[in-house]
């Protein structure tokens, strides 16, 4: 098998049982209706292990853009075959959402919220805040990006690695997942959201094509500062990037704070109006 191939398969594997654990919670009639975050969460991790297992000793199963892009910065993976990875991502992301959507036919028309629908193939923030949910998606690949670092540094037994893995994705959405639905990959994200606009979904709704940038930009930047962060902090390689980064990064945090913050005191500005009249 090609590493195109591997890449491409190992992304439909991540996206069938990612995407359709989401489904199996939210749409309706089905037998795992409601059942919750970490049921989603466990889903998404097996979903990456599985397609890490997969694939893993043909292309390293990257099946991430901001994964791919990020070892390239840092020297870890050749330039040249970075658009080939990116595109076997895609493509394996939309063929994967096509299999979610055919896989629960009779549901689509049972469930009649539009946003649950779209869920199924793409993010959205729980609390609607550009600037916010820009920088939680950095954080959540920031530390996917340490943590495939971290996991790399040490043994483990034979077919033991993509386990780890997948639970590092359990551990991310648990823990910082909440705030944006946790896409830390642009091909999760973009891939579904693509198929979610072509694929003849009965009330589907728009695919919310204002906020699909969030979950593209977000993971690449964040990754890559996962990268050169452990490079500089671990092995003390402190690249011009790592610099130029962390300025990005702070820039982000700044902003972010100052505009929640601003809206908070505006709130309460706004409350306390409210009860004095």
């Amino acid at each position: 098998m090609s590493e195109f191939l591997g890449e491409l398969i190992g992304t439909m594997i991540l996206i069938i049982l990612g995407a359709g654990v989401v489904g199996g919670v939210v749409l309706k009639q089905t037998k795992s209706e409601g059942s919750g975050w970490i049921v989603i969460t466990v889903g998404w991790g097996l979903g990456v292990a599985m397609g890490v297992y997969a694939v893993g000793n043909i292309s390293g199963a990257h099946i991430n853009p901001a994964v791919t892009l990020s070892f390239a910065v840092v020297g870890e993976f050749p330039w040249e075959k970075v658009p080939l990875y990116i595109a076997a991502q895609m493509i394996g992301a939309i063929i994967g959402a096509a299999i979610v959507f055919l896989n629960y036919l009779p549901h689509w028309h049972k469930t009649k919220n539009e946003a649950d629908k779209l869920g199924v193939f793409s993010t959205a923030p729980a609390v609607r805040s550009p600037f916010s949910n820009l920088l939680s998606e950095m954080v959540g690949t920031f530390v996917l990006l340490m943590g495939l670092m971290f996991i790399g540094a040490n043994e483990f037994t034979d077919g033991l690695n993509p386990l780890i893995v997948g639970l590092l994705i359990v551990a991310i959405g648990v823990s910082l997942g909440g705030a944006t639905g946790y896409a830390i990959n642009p091909a999760r994200d973009l891939g579904p959201r693509i198929a979610h606009a072509l694929l003849p979904i009965p009330g589907k709704g728009h695919s919310d094509w204002g906020y699909a940038w969030i979950p593209v930009v977000g993971p690449i930047l964040g990754g890559i500062y996962g990268a050169v962060f452990y490079k500089a902090i671990f092995q003390g390689i402190y690249s011009a990037l790592f610099w130029m980064m962390s300025v990005v990064v702070l820039m982000a945090v700044v902003g972010a704070t100052s505009m929640e913050l601003k809206k908070a005191r505006a709130e309460v500005s706004e409350q306390g109006q409210e009860k004095a009249g």
